[in-house]
């Protein structure tokens, strides 16, 4: 397996680890390429209920590797646009996966390090850990979707403060913002991510991909069209053995066993 990526698999969910930890855990082909494979690993397995995503050592990742960018400034146009691509094909396959997936952050994240954890359903941080767009400092913009991810979830004024001056915020002020789904202890971002995934793994696992996919489609969709969805997935969960069990252990007052 790659120096610069590894794959965990426990007993309900998988961790997928960014091992650059020469450069802070930048991104690399061969975590793009260890992700993808993990994600569809997850997705196809039915004993994975979660995917976690962490990084070796003291940062989360710290974004694009700047030596490979330069590089690419020798390509053409579209060759660096067919490169931007697989950064945007690895953030779909986040957003799509079947299986909730959690970021787990030390350190911070920064540049497209923090599109990939924003492109997460939870994201656990450590507390002190820092989150920053520094691409205008290289004459970059953002990629990967942070933009779109920062602008439904922040004031525009604090995320033109992020993208165009490259102002950190710190983790606490995204846990206030509602960005951050848990703040733990230093050290403990991977403990509280696993914590989460137990949970997950103890609900309807049908359910719980119907649900991430109608929380997808609810950023982009009109009322008529979540409703739409909505009408389809309740009817389709409604005649499932989960609901079944989940109804039965309700009404008698009892906890839900969704999985022999």
């Amino acid at each position: 397996m790659s120096a610069l990526f590894r794959k965990e698999v426990r007993p309900d969910h998988l961790i997928l680890w960014n091992t650059n930890t020469a450069r802070r855990n930048a991104l690399s082909p061969e975590y793009y390429d260890g992700l993808l494979e993990g994600l569809a690993e997850a997705a196809e397995t039915p004993s994975i209920t979660a995917v976690i995503l962490a990084g070796e050592g003291d940062y989360f990742c710290s974004g694009g590797d700047l030596n490979l960018l330069k590089e690419r400034r020798n390509m053409t146009l579209d060759e660096r646009k067919a490169a931007i691509a697989k950064l945007h094909t690895l953030i779909q396959a986040i957003r799509t996966c079947p299986k909730p997936v959690i970021c787990a952050v030390e350190g911070g994240a920064a540049g497209a390090g923090l599109s990939i954890a924003l492109a997460c359903d939870m994201v656990v941080s450590a507390k002190g850990a820092g989150f920053t767009l520094a691409y205008v400092k290289a004459g970059l913009v953002p990629d990967g979707g942070v933009t779109h991810a920062l602008m439904n979830a922040l004031p525009r004024g604090t995320v033109s403060k992020m993208a165009l001056l490259g102002a950190p915020l710190t983790a606490e002020r995204l846990y206030d913002l509602g960005v951050l789904t848990d703040l733990c202890g230093e050290g403990e971002a991977l403990a509280t991510a696993q914590a989460l995934a137990r949970k997950i793994a103890a609900g309807p696992e049908k359910a719980i991909a119907a649900i991430k996919s109608l929380l997808t489609s609810a950023e982009t969709a009109t009322l008529e069209e979540q409703l739409d969805a909505e009408r389809d997935a309740m009817a389709e969960a409604l005649g499932g053995e989960e609901a079944r069990r989940g109804i039965a252990a309700v009404l008698s007052k009892s906890r839900p066993v969704f999985r022999d």
